[in-house]
């Protein structure tokens, strides 16, 4: 039967069920909030955290990751969550919504984490809500039913690893939130790209099947002066993985060889515009060996001379173009 929480004596149920129920039993459904920042010269840190509700399994977690004097970072803590959570926090991090849409404040204690810090998110643009987007087997198996959010925004305060502390004014970067499905591991490509301009950021998230087939692209440029954001109707990628010198290099089976990544991207807006970005960079956060591919913090130029820098992260399994030799996991890949 269940028993009832703090939880359901707030107004926001979605379902004739208790607080804490989600539509779907699968272990990967997660509620998600994400949140990157990177040296505003794109070449130096950058800092990820991940929070993840799982109410099928009962947990919240968090990861924080990223490079810090060009050194990896890496943390993870996590509790038990009985309905719905009261509060984005697990032993050491608590990630606080000051304003909706508007203001986060993010607290690490470097006890419990590799890298400490308090920040402040402040948004510089809209929020845009992508569209539903859904991935399944040929079994008809769901590997990806998920809405997305995404926004740009400017940080302040400090972060700090071993006792160097580095303050941040005024550096750009995303905050994202999900909700819904997503098997990671079985995903054969997903590109998240978020470029941040003077004028504005480009956002976009990208799916694709082994052989190259498109299933899903969503995305917008959000005004820096809070106009509308223009939703992107379609995205080419032209990228190569690139050695420590810069040359293009395979992958393989876990990306040995790869420092980096760079090329084109094209993204048609839905007001008849196209911006094509000349983007290159390196591994922020390799995602092996846990996954193949990760976050890359990238220097961006744009077909009118404008610059920028941003995440790419590109990511997946036995795609045909970027992971063409990695292993198949259990189960296959639609």
């Amino acid at each position: 039967m269940g028993e009832p929480t703090v939880a359901d004596e707030r107004f926001g149920h979605q379902l004739p069920e208790l607080a804490g129920t989600v539509a779907s039993g699968s272990p990967h459904w997660r509620e998600s909030a994400f949140l990157e920042l990177h040296d505003p010269a794109g070449r130096g840190d950058c800092v990820f955290v991940a929070i993840g509700w799982y109410p099928n399994r009962g947990v919240l977690d968090a990861l924080v990751m990223g490079r810090v004097d060009g050194r990896p970072v890496l943390g993870r803590q996590e509790r038990a969550v009985v309905g719905e959570p009261e509060e984005l926090a697990v032993p050491g991090l608590v990630l606080r919504v000051r304003q909706p849409l508007a203001e986060l404040a993010l607290t690490v204690d470097p006890d419990a984490f590799p890298l400490g810090a308090e920040l402040t998110f402040s948004a510089r643009t809209r929020a845009y809500a992508l569209r539903r987007g859904t991935l399944r087997t040929e079994r008809g198996e769901v590997i990806w039913d998920q809405r997305h959010l995404l926004q740009s925004g400017v940080w302040s305060g400090h972060y700090e690893v071993e006792g160097r502390r580095q303050a941040v004014a005024g550096w750009l970067g995303q905050r994202d939130r999900s909700w819904g499905i997503r098997d990671h591991g079985r995903c054969p490509l997903w590109l998240w790209l978020q470029i941040q301009f003077p004028e504005g950021a480009l956002g976009a998230w990208h799916w694709e099947r082994a052989d190259g087939a498109q299933v899903y692209t969503d995305g917008a440029f959000l005004p820096a002066d809070g106009g509308p954001p223009v939703p992107v109707v379609r995205l080419e990628h032209d990228l190569g993985w690139l050695d420590a010198e810069g040359r293009p290099a395979d992958y393989g089976t876990h990306g040995e060889q790869v420092a980096g990544v760079g090329g084109t991207c094209r993204f048609h807006l839905a007001d008849g515009r196209v911006r094509t970005l000349v983007a290159e960079g390196d591994f922020a956060r390799p995602y092996e060996p846990f996954h193949r591919g990760g976050l890359h913090l990238v220097r961006v130029r744009a077909e009118d001379g404008q610059e920028g820098t941003g995440i790419y992260e590109l990511t997946g399994a036995h795609h045909h173009r970027y992971f063409p030799a990695t292993e198949l996991p259990e189960g296959g890949l639609p």
